[in-house]
């Protein structure tokens, strides 16, 4: 039988807390993936190589991943609202240094405060979701945030796609701009604080203790671990589908950036056969479905580009596929790793982040010291989706196998993430 949530009264409602949520996780994915499709213009623009373009996005995933170990706590220290209003307007000053770039090295610069200041999004983004719900709630929520997870940086190469063909690369970097104001204006009028402000959680001592206790944690590595290995490989894609689809295939950058839509199209229809399969199953046993997804994608793409000529559809619905299974997997994995941790869950929010923008950065890295991207895809989606399975595997053994009396002792809440309303 299932359990009744209990109905309290949190700052923000669900229909809001999953707009600024939402909206706050996308920022990053859009500003990494927006200019994809103006990487080879760049290189042309600055009269500089392949390797130095990409490694702006090295540079993005960085900041990005690294500045989230002090946004997430921050934001558990000086409250939600205050830290993302700080850390929005280091994203706008990266964001025009871009736009006014007069060479690579300064367009790098402008990259890495870029992802410093987005770092923000994905951190705060998740934990208003911990701070106000549980259960089915927190899981319909998720299911959201991880749509525009995944739709951002799908469709983000098709919007820059269309600027870079109206415009040119520069106004790619004032539309970052203008989104960075709308959603300081968001978070100034809508947004609500979630929690009491801790000022002694940004001491160093509570911070080391509190990120020991986070990674001390099977659950929420294992599950970190499975959001890191599915999500990750989107991001890692970020830097190889560009360079395979444009300059392998010979898809016209608007071409590349049209043809996005086919993994957004393939995540949406993903989440909404989830939120509709929630009235019959729990999110938890919904993983599998998309794990069996991932799985077959890891599949079909090591067995493509290895037999097939490199086209537009031999690369894409491995692709698509891929992301259709993300869609399962997200929301009670999120949940998963964060449910142990409500008076630190910016701290949980961000060491997850980290991981998850970590894998994007390794795998991002890897590709490019293999060469040739037609490879990096090849070793990258393969090797990443079987991570994402047996990462499941040892969350199902962790979940099994701890004693209660650990469990209890480790603080971690008992309440299982199947309730639903």
């Amino acid at each position: 039988m299932d359990t009744q949530t209990p109905i309290t009264k949190t700052p923000m409602s669900e229909g809001l807390t999953s707009l600024i949520g939402a909206l706050l996780t996308m920022l990053g994915p859009v500003s990494l993936a927006l200019y994809t499709p103006a990487m080879p213009a760049l290189a042309e623009a600055f009269e500089t190589s392949d390797a130095a373009i990409k490694m702006s996005l090295s540079l993005f995933f960085g900041g990005f991943a690294f500045a989230m170990l002090v946004s997430g706590p921050l934001s558990d220290a000086i409250g939600r609202k205050r830290a993302v209003l700080i850390f929005m307007v280091i994203y706008l000053i990266g964001s025009l240094a871009c736009a006014l770039a007069p060479n690579v090295n300064f367009l790098l610069a402008g990259r890495l405060v870029q992802g410093i200041g987005a770092s923000v999004g994905l951190t705060v983004g998740r934990a208003i979701v911990r701070d106000q719900f549980t259960g089915e709630p927190a899981a319909r929520i998720m299911n959201m945030i991880g749509i525009m997870l995944t739709v951002g940086p799908a469709i983000a190469p098709t919007i820059g796609g269309l600027i870079l063909a109206v415009s040119g690369w520069y106004a790619i970097f004032l539309a970052m701009v203008a989104f960075g104001v709308f959603m300081m204006s968001l978070v100034l009028m809508l947004m609500s604080e979630t929690i009491t402000p801790d000022p002694g959680k940004a001491e160093p001592r509570a911070l080391a203790v509190a990120y020991a206790s986070i990674i001390s944690s099977p659950r929420f590595m294992a599950a970190s671990m499975v959001i890191a290995s599915s999500v990750g490989t989107l991001y890692a894609l970020a830097s190889i589908l560009p360079f395979v689809l444009i300059k392998v295939a010979g898809m016209t950058p608007s071409e590349y950036g049209i043809g996005m839509l086919m993994q957004t199209g393939l995540y949406f229809s993903g989440s909404v056969v989830f939120r509709l399969s929630l009235r019959w199953f729990s999110s938890e046993r919904l993983v599998l479905v998309g794990l069996f997804f991932i799985g077959c994608a890891a599949t079909a793409m090591a067995v493509s580009t290895e037999v097939l000529p490199v086209s537009y559809l031999s690369v894409m619905l491995p692709v698509g596929c891929f992301a259709f299974g993300i869609a399962f997997v997200m929301p009670y994995m999120t949940n998963a790793a964060l449910l142990p941790f409500p008076d630190i869950a910016g701290s949980a929010s961000a060491m997850m982040g980290f991981m998850q923008m970590g894998s994007g950065l390794l795998t991002g890295a890897i590709a490019a010291a293999l060469g040739s991207p037609v490879l990096a895809l090849q070793i990258v989606v393969p090797s990443m989706g079987l991570i994402a399975i047996l990462s499941y595997v040892w969350l199902a053994f962790a979940q099994r196998h701890v004693p209660q009396a650990a469990i209890l002792n480790s603080g971690e809440e008992t309440v299982p993430l199947n309730i639903r309303e």
